[in-house]
């Protein structure tokens, strides 16, 4: 089985919704997703992921499932630095305040921590995981321990319009690490496509692998410059760009 794990396109988040680049980006998307055998589309209740699904599924004449565990990852927490200013989305940490916690590292204990709890982080993630797990099981792949068993094995594609938290949590699920890892130390472009296969090394025994990660092959190909959303400025100095 495949699963193509696409963020939605350059966000307008004042009307959640995409920019007029972000458009760009969904048509070009749209090309690309049109030439792939899909057995089922699902996508995020969110507006943003899914004005970026609807040219894709308009071209193909296709319907998607809208899963309300699909939005991007829910929790505010009072980030260290910023405690008493206002609460942060889970992911979007200084390196020297997450990095300071070793226990932030581990598949088992990252969300055990006081700003972890405060927020409701690990009931929220396992929550998504339950879904998650339940949505792969129909498919044919049952969650057994540290992998899956292939109950039904097959070479079905699907195809998830969400966004970059959550995309972090369904991988570091997948790839049994802690979803901090992700979080800070990759970054999918709008309308990218992370791309992961199962791998049935042993009769009913299945993995699931990264091929692609973030891909924005779509984009190149056209002349279309990727969007800044996602990352902070790579230097200090930078001017223009985000920096908190």
């Amino acid at each position: 089985m495949r699963l193509l794990i696409i963020r939605h396109g350059d966000p307008d988040y004042s009307i959640d919704s995409l920019t007029e680049k972000g458009w760009r980006e969904a048509k070009l998307l749209a090309e690309r997703i049109a030439k792939e055998d899909v057995t089922e589309f699902y996508v995020s209740p969110l507006g943003r992921a899914r004005d970026t699904a609807s040219l894709t599924l308009q071209k193909m004449n296709r319907t998607a499932v809208e899963c309300d565990w699909l939005r991007e990852f829910p929790p505010a927490i009072k980030r260290p630095d910023k405690e008493g200013i206002r609460r942060t989305v889970t992911w979007d940490w200084l390196p020297e305040d997450w990095t300071a916690e070793p226990v932030y590292f581990l598949r088992d204990k990252w969300a055990d921590t006081e700003i972890m709890r405060e927020a409701g982080v690990g009931e929220t993630y396992d929550g998504i995981i339950r879904n998650f797990d339940a949505l792969l099981a129909s498919h044919g792949y049952v969650r057994e321990g540290e992998f899956y068993r292939a109950e039904r094995p097959n070479k079905d594609t699907l195809v998830f319009f969400c966004h970059f938290g959550l995309e972090c949590v369904l991988l570091s699920h997948l790839m049994n690490v802690s979803p901090m890892i992700l979080w800070h130390h990759s970054c999918a472009a709008p309308t990218s496509v992370t791309t992961v296969y199962t791998e049935e090394r042993r009769e009913g025994k299945a993995s699931f692998r990264v091929t692609a990660f973030g891909d924005i092959s779509h984009l190149y190909v056209a002349g279309e410059e990727p969007a800044f959303a996602a990352r902070f400025c790579e230097t200090f100095d930078s001017h223009g760009e985000r920096h908190d």
